[in-house]
């Protein structure tokens, strides 16, 4: 039987920024529907890889090749409609209501999105219509995160890509964020790309946990894997922390 072409493919991806190079060489193949962590500590690259996918950042060297075509050749506008992006600092524009930043994709690609729409994508992300007709700063910091997963949705694509969405919020506001992008994913059968520095996070929500070490990509096991102990060093001292906290708080219960 015949492997299905990837849905996105680093093809010896390399970003260099004057002396320093911030990814070097990294391959790997993503398949469609899969939910794909990329993890590392601040600095290992994982976030500049994850803008070669929508031309945020273009490679030095190699290429990022989405749905069999290499991205630096599709038209902005398509490409963004396909690849859903979710800020690390959510990004709402701050004169704009709910309704409008929903709305900014498909309107810079000539689409008005229609007040039904937007109902409906708030409802996704369990948010009231109502909301439509707020501002940001009346929002909470999860409520403008929902927000921005909503933004994210409503072009529909095939390619979800999140760069620590969540890294600004509470334990309990996170945990309910991240297990809200895990139904949609699968509901919506999308394709999921998600960069964070929480290995718990990673292992909880991940088909799949690409490890990245100064610029290099290290490790590419799936979360049963890497809490056995596979994956090597860098895998492994990132793996130690949430099992350690695990081990730590079952003592604690014990002695209780």
């Amino acid at each position: 039987m015949e492997t299905p072409a990837p849905l996105l493919r680093f093809d010896g991806v390399i970003c260099r920024f004057g002396e320093v190079t911030a990814v070097s060489g990294v391959s790997c193949d993503i398949a469609s529907g899969s939910f794909v962590a990329l993890v590392g500590a601040s600095g290992s690259g994982k976030s500049t890889l994850l803008k070669t996918v929508n031309t945020l950042v273009d490679p030095s060297e190699g290429r990022v090749v989405f749905g069999g075509e290499d991205v630096s050749t599709l038209p902005p506008a398509r490409l963004r409609r396909r690849v859903g992006y979710v800020f690390q600092g959510i990004g709402l524009f701050p004169h704009f209501s709910v309704a409008e930043n929903i709305a900014i994709g498909p309107r810079l690609a000539g689409e008005k999105l229609p007040p039904e729409r937007i109902a409906e994508l708030l409802a996704l992300v369990e948010l009231d219509p109502a909301f439509a007709r707020r501002m940001p700063d009346e929002l909470s910091g999860g409520q403008r995160q929902r927000v921005g997963v909503a933004r994210a949705l409503a072009g529909g694509p095939e390619l979800l890509i999140m760069d620590e969405p969540f890294g600004a919020l509470d334990p309990v506001t996170r945990d309910a964020l991240g297990r809200k992008v895990r139904e949609l994913h699968e509901r919506l059968g999308l394709t999921t790309v998600m960069v964070t520095h929480d290995m718990a996070e990673a292992l909880l929500l991940a088909d799949r946990v690409l490890v990245m070490d100064r610029g290099a990509l290290v490790a590419d096991e799936n979360p049963r894997a890497l809490l056995a102990g596979a994956g090597g060093t860098v895998a492994q001292r990132l793996a130690s922390v949430p099992r350690d906290q695990a081990e730590r708080l079952a003592a604690m219960e014990e002695r209780a």
